[in-house]
């Protein structure tokens, strides 16, 4: 349509015309007649004369009949309307700008600088939290409540883990860089798997790792209702130089206890518990890897304690020197001969050190499960530690118990002092147990043993960690003795009871 128009008005008036204003558009009434030829009534001819002087003609017609109409001619007599308000200095032609708008880019540094500054101040807040002056000596997520939204997942069994710094080695393989990684072929994320939510005390991670459970044989063990940690190296040797000292007490199951914290403490999966430095070819046969804890081949070669390990290989220690001391005095039966009694002696100090003491014990198969002699092999351990060191418990000074009567004292001690002191009670039984003990020692027998334990020692002030659900699923030498995997489980157990204990109060 507008084509059309444009042809004629282009044949009426041929010239080119140098003009700027209407002199050399054609005649109003050609105009006039054209529009009404073409449909066109929304453009009149004053429309065309405001254009006057500010417009040529052939943009006029152009932009009236090749690009638009009426509609296209408004715009541009709107771009050149003299009568708006111009800016001051002198008058430039217009030319097209290639600049973008500003609202955008401008609303998106704003945001980038708040979402910056907002950052910096939390990360300042934080950092004065972690690091002030009058902090605990134990993590802070011990000691702070860190809330979890547990409905992430509603319809898990299992809610992942908690996205903080202090569970990031429950999710790694923390065996990485250990010496024989992947000779040994174990990675901790085979041993626990970790979930939400974190114990948050004692009891309750004590609650947790003595009732859970693994899905499968030597499959993961999980605690039950609440999660364990599972320590980096560094944070096993940060745990441990909290005291002075960690006396394990016990028979070969305790001694495979601190087997696994050497494995640990060493990095070192292939003779991590054991006295490699001194090892003749067929010993490092025998022992490596999964046979350190063949009690049958490897029982005299296991550490006694760290300080051997500091004098013979201390480069093997990934500890910082002469912070850790972790040993064990193998006691197995009662009634306890009076050397070994001794030897715990020597151990202790008559006054108060500068860091506090932790205790270990384990008992039970030497005395064929016999309730009253784990009894009283416990209480003969108390009391021989408590006249050492009556600095363990100045409460019972101050009441005026007696040493001698040693479940009154030792319930009345409960109360005062900082003395830690676990109790484990044995594993599982196995398929390769032999019969002869299966009735004495079975499953019932060790289940209903591990029940009363509990109980004797929880009235004695001592913490009960059982292994009955831990060990029942777990791969066993001899149907008695864990292998690799199930002492690095266990002895992780131990270090999460350490970590638990408010070493501040001493």
């Amino acid at each position: 349509m507008y084509g059309t128009m444009a042809d004629s008005l282009n044949t009426t008036n041929s010239e080119p015309s140098a003009s700027s204003g209407l002199d050399d558009v054609p005649h109003e009434s050609l105009i006039l007649t054209s529009l009404a030829e073409s449909g066109v009534d929304t453009l009149t001819l004053e429309n065309l004369k405001a254009l006057e002087g500010v417009l040529p003609k052939q943009e006029v017609l152009e932009t009236m009949y090749g690009h638009g109409g009426p509609s296209s001619v408004a715009s541009k007599l709107y771009e050149h309307d003299t009568s708006r308000p111009q800016s001051p200095g002198p008058q430039y032609p217009r030319q097209a700008s290639n600049r973008q708008p500003r609202s955008g880019s401008s609303l998106m540094l704003r945001r980038i600088s708040f979402i910056t500054v907002a950052a910096v101040l939390i990360m300042v807040f934080f950092g004065l939290r972690l690091f002030r002056a009058d902090a605990p000596r134990r993590p802070a997520y011990l000691t702070e409540v860190f809330p979890y939204n547990a409905t992430i997942l509603p319809n898990a069994a299992f809610q992942p883990p908690e996205m903080l710094a202090h569970r990031v080695p429950d999710t790694v393989d923390t065996f990485a860089n250990y010496k024989y990684r992947n000779t040994c072929d174990i990675s901790s994320l085979d041993l626990h798997a970790p979930f939400a939510p974190l114990c948050h005390d004692r009891k309750s991670v004590l609650t947790a790792m003595s009732s859970g459970g693994r899905v499968g044989n030597d499959a993961p063990y999980l605690p039950r209702g609440c999660d364990m940690r599972w320590f980096s190296t560094e944070e096993i040797c940060e745990i441990l130089g909290r005291f002075e000292k960690v006396i394990i007490v016990g028979d070969s199951m305790m001694r495979h206890v601190i087997g696994s914290i050497n494995v640990l403490i060493r990095k070192d999966l292939g003779y991590g518990a054991v006295t490699d430095w001194n090892f003749s070819p067929e010993e490092r046969r025998e022992c490596f890897c999964n046979y350190q804890f063949n009690v049958k081949a490897c029982s005299v070669q296991g550490i006694f304690k760290t300080s051997d390990v500091v004098k013979n290989d201390p480069e093997s220690l990934s500890c910082p020197a002469n912070t850790v001391n972790l040993l064990i005095e193998q006691m197995i039966r009662f009634p306890i001969p009076p050397e070994e009694l001794t030897r715990l002696r020597d151990q202790l100090p008559s006054t108060k050190p500068a860091r506090p003491y932790a205790f270990i014990y384990g008992h039970g198969l030497w005395n064929d499960l016999d309730l009253q002699a784990t009894v009283d092999w416990l209480d003969t351990i108390l009391d021989t530690t408590l006249a050492q060191a009556p600095w363990l418990s100045p409460s019972d000074k101050a009441s005026g118990g007696s040493s001698s009567k040693s479940t009154t004292t030792h319930e009345r001690k409960r109360e005062g002092g900082f003395w830690p002191r676990l109790f484990l009670t044995p594993n599982a039984p196995g398929f390769d147990k032999p019969d002869e003990w299966y009735m004495s020692q079975g499953h019932k027998a060790v289940g209903i043993f591990e029940t009363e334990c509990a109980i004797e020692a929880n009235r004695r002030g001592v913490e009960h960690l059982g292994t009955y659900n831990m060990s029942i699923q777990s791969n066993k030498y001899d149907g008695v003795h864990l292998d690799l995997k199930g002492n690095l489980i266990k002895g992780m157990m131990v270090l999460n009871w350490l970590n638990m204990l408010e070493v501040e109060k001493f």
